[in-house]
C-alpha cells in the first residue's frame, strides 16, 4: 500500500463527492479520506459536505449556518496538511429547492469552490410535504422535472445520484413507466451543458445499481452530458470506492471520458488513462 508520505506519481483523478462529520450522518474527518485518495492512486479530494439551509431546513442531514465558516476552515487546513501529496479542493453538496435559488446564490458567492454538486433529495421532510402525493409517478415526475429546473438555475457544476428517487419506490420501481419524463428532463439539462453524476454508492442502496441507472447513462451519453464521477463518500474507506467498475459501466454506454471540476471548471480526461492511474489497495496487504 503506497505509503502516506509518498504522493502517487500517476495520479490523474478526484473523489468528486465526499462529506464530513459536520452533515451528522458520516464519519471521519478530510484528513482520514486524503490518506485513501493517496492509497488508490488520485491527484486529489474534493469534499463536498451538505450546505446549510435557512431555517432549520433538513437540519438533521446537514451543517448549520453557524459552521459554515468552520467548514471552510476545515477544508483550507486539510489542504495545507496534505499540500504536495494529496489535492485537496472546497466543494459543497447544495441543495436545490425552490424558492431558496437566491439563498444559495448568495451561499455559493460567498466561498472560492472549486466544484458545486446539486442535488435533489427527495427523501427529506421538506420535499414529502410539498410535492408528495398518492400517485407515485407523478412524484417521480416531479423529481426528474425538478433536475431539469436545478440545471437551469446555472448554479451547479454537476447534479448528484440523478435517479435517487427509484430509491424510494425500490418495490414498484418501474423506469419504464418515466422514461419519457427522464428524457424531457435530459434534454433540458443538455441543453444548459451542466454535467451530471455517475455516483457509485448506489450499489449499496435497496436498489443495488449506481446512480443513475444504465438506461438513463445511456441516453444521456447520447445527448453529450458531461459526466462526473463520485463514491458519495460517508466513511474514509469509500473513497473511491467502486471507480473501476464505473468507468467500465461509462464505457459499456459510449462514453469515452469522465470529468471534475477545478475552480469551477471542466476538466475531462480519458477513461482508459484514468483506469491505468488507480490503484487497486484491494489486493495489497
Amino acid at each position: 500500500m503506497t505509503s502516506p508520505d509518498i504522493a502517487p506519481a500517476n495520479g490523474i483523478l478526484f473523489e468528486s463527492h465526499s462529506h464530513t462529520p459536520l452533515c451528522n450522518h458520516a464519519d471521519g474527518w478530510p484528513t482520514e479520506y486524503a490518506v485513501v485518495a493517496q492509497q488508490r492512486g488520485l491527484r486529489g479530494l474534493i469534499v463536498t459536505c451538505h450546505n446549510p439551509m435557512p431555517n432549520g431546513f433538513s437540519a438533521r442531514v446537514r451543517m448549520r449556518e453557524e459552521e459554515f465558516g468552520e467548514y471552510i476552515d476545515l477544508v483550507e487546513q486539510t489542504r495545507q496538511q496534505w499540500e504536495g501529496r494529496v489535492d485537496v479542493r472546497l466543494g459543497i453538496e447544495a441543495d436545490y429547492f425552490e424558492g431558496h435559488e437566491s439563498y444559495l446564490q448568495k451561499q455559493l458567492d460567498s466561498a472560492d469552490f472549486h466544484f458545486v454538486l446539486g442535488s435533489v433529495h427527495p427523501q427529506i421532510d421538506e420535499f414529502r410535504e410539498r410535492y408528495w402525493s398518492d400517485d407515485a409517478i407523478e412524484v417521480q415526475r416531479t423529481y426528474f422535472r425538478l433536475l431539469a429546473k436545478a440545471a437551469q438555475t446555472g448554479l451547479f457544476d454537476s447534479l448528484a445520484h440523478p435517479d435517487l428517487i427509484k430509491n424510494l419506490f425500490s418495490e414498484t420501481w418501474d423506469p419504464a413507466a418515466v422514461m419519457d419524463d427522464i428524457r424531457s428532463s435530459l434534454d433540458a439539462i443538455a441543453d444548459t451543458g451542466v454535467a451530471m453524476e455517475l455516483n457509485t454508492s448506489g450499489i449499496n442502496k435497496r436498489i443495488s445499481e449506481m446512480n443513475p441507472f444504465p438506461d438513463m447513462l445511456c441516453e444521456m451519453n447520447a445527448r453529450g452530458i458531461p459526466v462526473t464521477l463520485g463514491a458519495d463518500a460517508h466513511q474514509p474507506d469509500r473513497v473511491a470506492d467502486g471507480y473501476e467498475a464505473a468507468m467500465q459501466l461509462l464505457l459499456s454506454c459510449g462514453y469515452e471520458h469522465v470529468h471534475f471540476f477545478l475552480n469551477r471548471k471542466r476538466q475531462t480526461v480519458a477513461i482508459s488513462d484514468a483506469l491505468a492511474s488507480l490503484v487497486d489497495t484491494s489486493t495489497v496487504g
